[in-house]
């Protein structure tokens, strides 16, 4: 770490809880297995950020390496505000299937896109999520926060 580069301060953005449907594996494709997953369902709920999944476009289009240790989710889905804003939100990150059977832990860094002048702000922030998600009830549970860095004055 330099004087010019502090590390970023985290700021809590919403917590979200998603029901999942059956993955639908691909095996065996040329980067590893393909796993698609829809998300059936979605709230997030925060001081700022209080929204539920919009429509049934919402999926994940996971990569599980070769050797299943580890995955990539690529998740798309679209969120209504409480007050009937638009909310675009794409992800990516890594899930780590080793750490506990049926129980796994993801980090992604989520990005939002929107028109909606009430929430303009979002368009600008860089998100991060931390999750877990449970094989036996199909849920998932994030916690999102803003990344806001401590850029140097002058």
């Amino acid at each position: 770490m330099t004087d010019l580069m502090p590390p970023p301060g985290l700021v809590h953005l919403c917590s979200a809880a998603a029901r999942l449907a059956e993955r639908v594996p691909i095996p065996e494709g040329p980067s590893g297995t393909r796993a698609i997953v829809e998300v059936l369902s979605m709230q997030c709920t925060g001081e700022r950020f209080r929204a539920t999944l919009k429509g049934a476009t919402a999926a994940d289009w996971l990569m599980i390496a070769p050797g299943g240790q580890f995955g990539t989710p690529d998740v798309r889905l679209v969120l209504e505000t409480d007050d009937q804003a638009i909310v675009f939100v794409q992800y990516n990150g890594r899930i780590d299937f080793a750490a506990a059977p049926g129980k796994f832990r993801l980090v992604v860094a989520p990005r939002f896109e929107t028109g909606d002048a009430r929430y303009a702000w979002i368009n600008r922030i860089q998100a991060v999520g931390v999750g877990v998600m449970d094989l036996a009830t199909r849920s998932l549970i994030y916690d999102f926060y803003e990344v806001r860095p401590d850029w140097p004055q002058g």
